[in-house]
């Protein structure tokens, strides 16, 4: 049975996530630091980490010590989307359930090496999609994220996990 949220977070959104989860579900939250002074190993529970370049942050130490029995991914893209790239760069199960959710990008709240990997990103992809005659509403949402930064942390995308959360509950219960 699950007991607890366990997240990693660079600049805020995946403990925004972590939040609202815990106060659909009612289990704790933790980021992964007070959750290995708080948790015994081998306790159950939901992780979530953001994004970089496909991986995970902070799933691998989080899996060698815990149980997850599911995991999200926080990053810029589309809720729903990279699922299968995600997967397969954690080497994520397939009998895990494994969601994608849209945080968020600000360059400003971005420490050491990512602010200015990030930075340079903007700055190629940036112009790149500036450029760009024919932009997809999703390419507008990551040049907004690029040029001004955007939280897009709410409830509505978070609709998948708390289905799965409630239904595996019903389950385990029975």
């Amino acid at each position: 049975m699950m007991t607890a949220i366990i997240y990693t977070t660079n600049t805020g959104n995946t403990a925004g996530y972590a939040k609202l989860l815990s106060e659909e579900t009612g289990l704790p939250y933790y980021s992964l630091e007070e959750a290995k002074k708080r948790l015994p190993a081998q306790t159950e529970v939901i992780y979530l980490g953001w994004i970089m370049a496909s991986e995970i942050k902070g799933y691998k130490a989080a899996n060698s010590r815990y149980i997850i029995r599911a995991a999200c991914a926080v990053g810029m893209g589309e809720t729903g989307a990279q699922v299968d790239e995600v997967r397969k760069r954690n080497k994520i199960s397939e009998a895990t359930p494994l969601f994608t959710l849209r945080g968020g990008f600000d360059v400003k709240k971005l420490h050491g090496i990512y602010k200015v990997m990030m930075q340079v990103m903007v700055k190629t992809a940036g112009k790149a999609l500036e450029a760009k005659k024919d932009r997809t509403e999703e390419e507008d949402i990551m040049l907004e994220m690029m040029q001004h930064g955007g939280n897009y942390v709410c409830y509505k995308n978070l609709n998948d996990v708390i289905e799965w959360y409630r239904k595996t509950r019903i389950l385990s219960v029975v």
